[in-house]
């Protein structure tokens, strides 16, 4: 038989083998039929309508009828004056939470990986997990009624300190109240994938450990942390992506004229520009999401890249 035959029924083979597993698991991939439907109607769709960026949209003519402005509206926003000021601030407060959410997650699980009484872990685990059902505008007013001129943190703070100070209108205390309220709200949550992998970690490496005199912190470093580096890793590369990528739902609720100047991200003047404005400018505001989305695959494919040079830990 030549190789050609061979390799001809090799291929008739697989395909046999493929077409047996689909009808096989058809219920599966049925299943995954929901999801892939959901990502191409509101991911892949959607970006069909990204090139207004490139034009003078009216919605009279529409995306097609409208005529072609090339790099107009990026030029508009390199040159406006309010450019850096966003880009700062939203590169500030993410970075700020990214540093601040990542080693506290990564440290509650090891904690809780360490409670010897099942009873009380899990109540501790119940009481940090439930900040992250609470809603956005619930946990906003939660806020406000700590940290408003009236609120009972500001009459606790101020009467220790003396002074009369308003936390929400201060605009340098921003990001401290932004960053810590969502790490109060958000370790639960984020610890449970590293909760996860600390239960996979091999029985027998802990048990060598104590019979070598190993302590807990020793177990922790030689132990637990190196199997949660490829996980956190992989991690912190998704986040780095998202990192101009703020949500716009809380900072928006928390905005007042007074702290305007530290709370204003892209997706505030986004959502400002493009919907709330007298005369909305829809072109203006789809040409700044589009270059906050290029920063942050560019951010996504550098850190990746690095990932795979250190420890080749990447995601692709």
């Amino acid at each position: 038989m030549s190789v050609a035959t061979r390799t001809k029924n090799r291929n008739q083979e697989q395909r046999r083998k493929q077409i047996h597993q689909l009808l096989t698991n058809w219920q599966l991939y049925a299943m995954l039929l929901i999801p892939l439907a959901f990502l191409i109607l509101f991911s892949y769709v959607p970006m069909y309508g990204v090139q207004i960026a490139f034009k003078d949209f009216n919605a009279v003519d529409g995306i097609t009828g409208s005529e072609w402005a090339g790099l107009k509206y990026f030029e508009k926003f390199f040159t406006d004056y309010q450019c850096l000021r966003v880009i700062w601030n939203t590169l500030r407060i993410s970075v700020y939470s990214l540093l601040a959410s990542f080693p506290t997650a990564i440290i509650f699980a090891l904690c809780i990986n360490y409670l010897q009484f099942n009873r009380y872990r899990k109540v501790v685990q119940t009481v940090v997990y439930a900040p992250y059902l609470i809603s956005t505008v619930v946990m906003v007013t939660i806020i406000l009624q700590f940290f408003s001129s009236n609120g009972i943190m500001t009459n606790l703070l101020n009467a220790l300190t003396g002074s009369e100070q308003d936390y929400m209108a201060s605009a340098p205390l921003f990001d401290d109240i932004y960053v810590w309220t969502g790490i109060w709200q958000s370790t639960g949550f984020n610890s449970i994938i590293y909760i996860a992998t600390l239960v996979g970690v091999d029985p027998e490496m802990h048990e060598a450990a104590i019979v070598d005199g190993a302590s807990k912190w020793k177990r922790m470093v030689y132990i637990d942390l190196p199997s949660l580096m490829p996980t956190a890793v992989k991690l912190l590369i998704l986040n780095v992506g998202q990192v101009l990528n703020i949500g716009y739902e809380k900072v928006l609720l928390m905005q007042n004229p007074l702290n305007l100047s530290s709370s204003e991200v892209i997706s505030t003047y986004v959502y400002k520009v493009g919907l709330t404005s007298t005369i909305p400018q829809y072109s203006y505001s789809t040409a700044i999401g589009l270059f906050q989305s290029a920063i942050g695959m560019v951010l996504l494919i550098a850190v990746n890249a690095i990932a795979n040079r250190i420890n080749d830990s990447g995601l692709w």
